[in-house]
């Protein structure tokens, strides 16, 4: 089991309509407070962004060259194979 990450405090500055709309999800108890709002948004934003990047780097692969380099050497080792 992994241990839990060390925090850091961080002081922002947000919308008064948006804090008003994040505390009422606090009392709604979908966020135990306002830092776990936070951090879960944060973290879904991060793995968004990280989403993309992967997309837009895949983008760039040609991919007839990536396929024969999958396919290189398959025909011989397919008799190598066993059955199942």
């Amino acid at each position: 089991m992994s241990r839990p990450q060390p925090m850091a405090k961080v002081a922002i500055t947000i919308d008064a309509e948006l804090l008003q709309y994040l505390d009422m999800l606090v009392a709604q108890h979908y966020f135990n407070n306002r830092s776990q709002a936070f951090q879960e948004a944060m973290k879904k934003y991060i793995h968004k962004i990280q989403r993309e990047r992967l997309a837009a780097e895949c983008d760039k692969l040609d991919q007839s060259f990536e396929q024969s380099l999958a396919d290189e050497g398959f025909d011989e080792d397919m008799e190598e194979w066993p059955d199942y």
